[in-house]
Parts: C-alpha cells; sequence; structure tokens
C-alpha cells in the first residue's frame, strides 16, 4: 500500500533553551537540506513524527500533571507518553544531546533506541513543557500536528555543544542567541514558536494555556488549550 503522504501526521519538537537567566539566552536550530520535501533550507527546531514504537518507550520519569493534560485535548487517548518519547528521540537523533536519566534499560531498547541506550540513560519528560502546538495548512507536501515543547537546556546531560551523535537531518547545528533567531531563514510557525518562547523565558512556570495554531480546509483558528482537572 503506497503511504499517503499528504496525510497528518502527530509531531514532536523541542525548544532547547539556553543559558535562560543570562543577559543573552540562546536556542538550539539546525538547517534542513535542500532536497527535503518538507521546508527545505529552513531553520528549524529539531523534531519529528511520533513513530509507532515511541507508544512502547517507558519513561523514566513522566510529564509534568499540567502538560500531560493539555497534550490530551483533540487528541488520541492515551497519545501523551508517545509525543514526550518522540520530542527526546528526535532530539537524540538530530542533535546527538542527551534528555534524559541514567539508568539500564529492562531486555533489549528497539532499534531507534539502541544509540541512545548506549550512552546508560533513560528517557526522561522531566523538564518537558508543553507551550505550542501546530496543524500544517492543507495542500503542503507533507502535513504535521506538531506539539513543541520547552526546555531547560541545564537538563540537558553532557555536553552542550557536541553534536558528534547527531544524524545528518539537520546542518549547521548552533544555539542561535534568541534576539538574533529571526534573522535566520524561518518557516513561519517557527517564527510563532518563538514568540511564545520569548514569552516564557523569564517564567519557568507552565504558562495560562497553550496556544494552538489549526489549520483547516476552510479556516485558520488560534485556540487556547488549558487541559482538565487531575482525576481524584
Amino acid at each position: 500500500m503506497t503511504e499517503d503522504k499528504t496525510a497528518v501526521r502527530n509531531a514532536a519538537t523541542v525548544i532547547a533553551l539556553r543559558d535562560r537567566h543570562s543577559s543573552s539566552p540562546s536556542i538550539l536550530m539546525g538547517q534542513r537540506g535542500a532536497s527535503a520535501a518538507f521546508m527545505p533550507n529552513k531553520f528549524v527546531f529539531p523534531g519529528g513524527a511520533v513513530d509507532p514504537t515511541d507508544a512502547t518507550i517507558p519513561l523514566a520519569t513522566p510529564l509534568p500533571p499540567v502538560c500531560h493534560n493539555r497534550l490530551a485535548e483533540e487528541s488520541p487517548a492515551d497519545f501523551q507518553n508517545a509525543l514526550a518519547v518522540a520530542a527526546i528521540r528526535e532530539l537524540w537523533e538530530e542533535t546527538g544531546l542527551i534528555l534524559g536519566e541514567p539508568g539500564a534499560w529492562q531486555g533489549e531498547p528497539p532499534e531507534d533506541w539502541r544509540t541512545f541506550a548506549a550512552t546508560g540513560h533513560l528517557p526522561s519528560a522531566a523538564g518537558l513543557q508543553f507551550v505550542f502546538r501546530a496543524l500544517t495548512p492543507p495542500g503542503r507536501p507533507r502535513r504535521f500536528d506538531a506539539r513543541f515543547f520547552l526546555v531547560d537546556a541545564d537538563l540537558i546531560q553532557g555536553d552542550l555543544d557536541d553534536f558528534t551523535h547527531a544524524t545528518d537531518e539537520l546542518s549547521h547545528l548552533q544555539w542561535i542567541p534568541l534576539t538574533e533567531a529571526r534573522r535566520f531563514d524561518l518557516p513561519f510557525v517557527t517564527e510563532v514558536a518563538l514568540g511564545e518562547v520569548a514569552a516564557r523565558v523569564r517564567d519557568p512556570n507552565p504558562p495560562a494555556s497553550v496556544p494552538y495554531l489549526r489549520n483547516g480546509a476552510e479556516e485558520s483558528l488560534f485556540l487556547r488549550l488549558r487541559g482538565y482537572p487531575q482525576p481524584d
């Protein structure tokens, strides 16, 4: 069966924020290839589609409750952990950076996780903060329903400037001062996400609500995701 490349795929993106409390915080970005079907040549945050195996990967520490709740809105049931796992996996694959805790895996990890597991870490979602969601407009060569997670770079294990374990999906990986990021060739949705990050730099607490840019065939809506109370 031929894959429908225009079908909407769930995705996760990581916005790593470095030197948050300094006068010049920076974010990690890289450039997509010129031959990429989706957003060629654009500078983007690390991220990608959720894989079927992501739902089977245990987390050393789960998502914060408020993020877990908001991710559930207008999403498949019990899908939150898969999104968090996908974010951590994509960060590792595209940058070689580890968001996890020291620990040994129980049993043989899936192929996509073997190099991560070899570092002696388990994936941890404790530092992920859900801050933005965007659905790609119809008519694009690829469509993603992407959840953007902000993470303090202090929670990343190892050398923040060591990208030697990264794949070749993104080139020119670099920490870009937040004030200079808009000088790069960015997709529109990345520019919107940057605005959310700029508003969160000095406040480590979860936002009051999460914006959701939902682009449909007939209209584009800018919604707010607030989550629901935890059950007793």
